[in-house]
């Protein structure tokens, strides 16, 4: 049954929990897939550009993104290299409603993650990509965009 999550915001504290690496044994099991499926669709409704996990009060490690245009589910994702150049650029989020701030992110990015059928996968990201994946990894570390912006 899909179904539209409520989006938790600031200052619940599972926003600043870490969260927990995904069981290999879980990840192509029809739970993961419903749950990926109704990540994707949350993000679309809430016009976001990514959403992780814990902004829907999972404790896990798994974001949804929009990479050229396209939605996808990330799961365990990890950044494996990052660029020497990086870039201030306004950001916002849908757990801290009302709010945006400068905040700097490399510019080009690595990361590694297994998708919903269990496959290892790797994405090179720059720009803007490369920094929602990047501010979506954030909250599964339990840190927010607020936390970096530039103080004025």
């Amino acid at each position: 049954m899909s179904k539209i999550f409520d989006i938790i915001t600031n200052p619940n504290p599972i926003l600043r929990k870490k969260s927990l690496l995904i069981e290999e044994s879980e990840i192509r099991g029809k739970k993961m897939q419903e749950f990926c499926q109704d990540m994707i669709k949350a993000m679309i409704k809430k016009d976001g550009v990514g959403l992780a996990a814990p902004q829907v009060g999972v404790n896990s490690r798994l974001v949804v993104v929009t990479i050229n245009g396209k939605p996808i589910c990330m799961i365990n994702p990890k950044i494996t290299k990052k660029s020497w150049a990086r870039a201030w650029n306004e950001e916002g989020c849908l757990s801290v409603p009302g709010i945006y701030g400068q905040v700097q992110r490399n510019k080009k990015i690595n990361c590694i993650y297994t998708d919903p059928e269990g496959k290892n996968k790797k994405v090179i990201a720059k720009n803007l990509d490369a920094r929602i994946i990047q501010h979506e990894i954030d909250h599964l570390d339990g840190i927010l965009f607020i936390d970096k912006t530039k103080k004025t």
